[in-house]
């Protein structure tokens, strides 16, 4: 079983601890900001999610991958509650002699089996993929 606790600071200021004693701030607030939203922070879990998986899977076939960086963008509804509606998520994976095949491979990998967070979310919300490969050579 996961846990975690979530302890109000001031004005909208909270700091996230999870079971395993990580520290995370966040801030509701609007304007003034000294943290990430929690809407920013399930954007940016969904990328970590889903970096982890394709770093891995290609590690394990083998690349020499130098560099990944996700991209989001997201659509948000105009009204309360402002869930997501749309999320897409953009690999630029670079590294020597990189396979485009193992790269699709790894990042569809991780959107229909591997990555926890964007599939819970896909039941509410359209999350899609893209990917780029880019040569150090």
């Amino acid at each position: 079983m996961m846990q975690a606790k979530v302890k109000w600071l001031d004005n909208n200021t909270f700091v996230g601890r999870s079971g395993s004693g990580h520290a995370v701030v966040f801030d509701g607030n609007a304007d003034n900001s000294t943290a990430p939203s929690p809407m920013e922070m399930v954007l940016m879990s969904a990328g970590a999610c889903s970096s982890v998986d394709v770093i891995s899977i290609l590690h394990k076939a083998r690349q020499k991958v130098q560099d990944c960086e996700v991209t989001l963008t997201s659509e948000r509804a105009d009204s309360v509650p402002r869930v997501f509606k749309k999320i897409h998520l953009h690999f630029d994976v670079t590294g020597q002699q990189l396979s485009e095949t193992h790269v699709e491979r790894a990042v569809k990998l991780s959107a229909d089996k591997y990555c926890s967070v964007s599939i819970m979310l896909t039941g509410s919300v359209e999350v899609t993929h893209s990917f780029s490969v880019l040569s150090t050579e």
